[in-house]
């Protein structure tokens, strides 16, 4: 049995003759007649009679009549399901990224993706690179952004590099400490009162290492404190904060500034599993990505494209 039968059955219960219905069909009589046999064939019975008033359902007909009702529904929300997925009106997106860039990178792209795409659900997960890895391999997201030097060294991921983005010292808008166009060696932000992440964070490690390796130990004040935290004290004067150059984005309290001597930079990366083809939605997230990753190089001039 299969749908084209279905409808062939459908099509002669419809008109009522086995000529209107090959009409309606726009298939050849025969055809159609062929159609109906083998399917009466296949059941091992009978489904029409034909009289002078045309073609009648027998018995099984009338038994099959509902099955084969409910069956062509069925297809057809199928169909109608799938075209709205191809269509990007529904379809869902299991997007990981480090928390730098959720309050950056991926606010701005998820805004711009929603508007365009409202019917596509976005599911988020806030991680570490590593974690965020270990995820997208275990099968639980669909794509990732994350700042690791080389996800693609396991073999199981297909890595596109977005941006190289300078860290530069974060200070208050209102604090006096320094000139607006400051420049800072490492040895100078050692001396200022510091805000440094949780040590769960990949900057964490990339600004102890720079410390460590320039024999320097920097003035902390609080340490331990999440992107959100960390980004509140520095607008409230409580110490400066080494961060990347696009959590500025839409925070006019605070103020940037580049660092030297050595200048400290990180790549963000979008990472997919090489042996899951992508979705539709998958394929509009990124793109939607890529797009938005090129705007913020544009808006920061320590932010450049790696497209």
């Amino acid at each position: 049995m299969n749908l084209e039968q279905l409808r062939s059955f459908m099509a002669v219960v419809d008109t009522g003759t086995f000529t209107r219905a090959s009409e309606a069909l726009h298939l050849a009589q025969p055809s159609l007649s062929r159609q109906i046999a083998t399917l009466e064939r296949d059941l091992g019975t009978q489904l029409f009679r034909r009289d002078r008033s045309g073609s009648v359902l027998t018995q099984a007909g009338e038994t099959v009549l509902p099955l084969a009702r409910r069956m062509l529904a069925d297809a057809d929300s199928v169909r109608r399901e799938l075209n709205e997925l191809a269509g990007l009106q529904r379809g869902r997106v299991r997007l990981g990224a480090t928390p730098t860039l959720c309050i950056s990178l991926v606010a701005e792209a998820l805004i711009d993706f929603h508007q365009q795409y409202p019917g596509i659900e976005l599911h988020l997960a806030e991680h570490g690179s590593r974690q965020l890895l270990d995820k997208l391999g275990a099968g639980e997201l669909d794509l990732a952004l994350v700042t690791t030097s080389d996800p693609a060294s396991t073999g199981r991921f297909s890595i596109t590099p977005l941006l190289s983005e300078e860290l530069v010292v974060i200070t208050s808008v209102e604090s006096t400490e320094l000139a607006a166009d400051a420049v800072l060696s490492l040895t100078e932000v050692a001396a200022l009162p510091q805000i440094v992440f949780s040590s769960t964070y990949d900057l964490r490690r990339t600004t102890d290492d720079a410390f460590g390796a320039a024999g320097l130990v920097p003035n902390v004040v609080l340490e331990g404190a999440e992107m959100d935290a960390v980004l509140r004290f520095v607008e409230r004067g409580l110490g400066v904060a080494i961060a990347p150059a696009m959590v500025l984005v839409n925070r006019p309290e605070l103020r940037a500034h580049r660092l030297r001597d050595p200048r400290l930079t990180r790549t963000i990366s979008e990472v997919r599993p090489i042996d899951v083809s992508p979705t539709a939605a998958v394929i509009a997230l990124h793109q939607t990505i890529a797009r938005t990753a090129g705007s913020l190089a544009d808006r920061f001039p320590s932010v450049r494209s790696s497209r």
